[in-house]
């Protein structure tokens, strides 16, 4: 169950969970404020600590006010199109059999029955991202469950509407947005590092980021970058 704080324009969602510390979250697209906060923590004790954090509160509303976003994709020729940070040229070529895609060059080549329409277009390439950014994650997690000590027993590729991961700390499983597939490979590495480090620690808490910090130095500045770069329809962070 959740409370409504108002601090000025500020609207804040409250949710009171069975946990040791407060956390706050500005959250895309629309720069939404929720705080989970202790179950025995007063609301007055909420306010004050909010009150502390709305210079940071609304830094990161303008941020995601002014970060880029793509534009709507229509699956024509010589549209533009990224696989891991780099732009390509779709090309539709009609092929009477089940869809492909391949990359020839500065071209992402998309051959699909003649007639199909931009809604057949468009899941044909989202399952080429989804198996793409599986199979590049795969032995990234390979890799870090031994650097992290961590046991990752699975991991999943879908579209998410907000986020670029998630994890669930219990049955040590991992969720990967698609859209990683279209950013830098770094990009993609700081996410599955900061997911696996959350079965470790589930917050952002200070021993959180001495992990991240011990594991993978730069992850700020990834971080930053992925935060930063174009989103499609939706808008991401972390």
């Amino acid at each position: 169950m959740s409370e409504l704080l108002t601090i000025g324009d500020l609207s804040i969602e409250v949710v009171k969970k069975d946990i040791k510390n407060i956390h706050l979250t500005v959250n895309p697209p629309d720069g939404r404020v929720r705080i989970a906060a202790p179950e025995r923590m007063q609301m007055e004790a909420i306010r004050l600590f909010t009150i502390s954090k709305l210079s940071w509160i609304r830094k990161q509303q303008q941020r995601l006010r002014d970060q880029e976003r793509e534009t709507a994709r229509e699956f024509l020729d010589r549209e533009s199109h990224y696989v891991w940070g780099k732009r390509y040229l779709l090309q539709v070529v009609d092929l009477e059999a089940a869809p492909k895609v391949e990359i020839k060059h500065s071209k992402l080549v998309l051959h699909i029955r003649p007639g199909a329409d931009e809604a057949s277009r468009d899941e044909a390439l989202a399952l080429w991202y989804r198996q793409t950014l599986k199979a590049a994650a795969m032995p990234l997690i390979e890799t870090w469950k031994q650097g992290l000590g961590v046991d990752v027993v699975g991991f999943y590729v879908q579209k998410m509407k907000t986020r670029w991961g998630s994890c669930n700390p219990l049955v040590h499983t991992i969720r990967l947005n698609t859209e990683l597939a279209k950013k830098p490979r770094e990009c993609l590495e700081y996410v599955v590092v900061h997911e696996m480090v959350h079965i470790l620690e589930p917050s952002h808490n200070l021993r959180f980021q001495s992990i991240m910090d011990g594991a993978m130095p730069a992850w700020r500045d990834i971080r930053d970058l992925l935060n930063r770069l174009p989103a499609r329809h939706e808008r991401w962070g972390y």
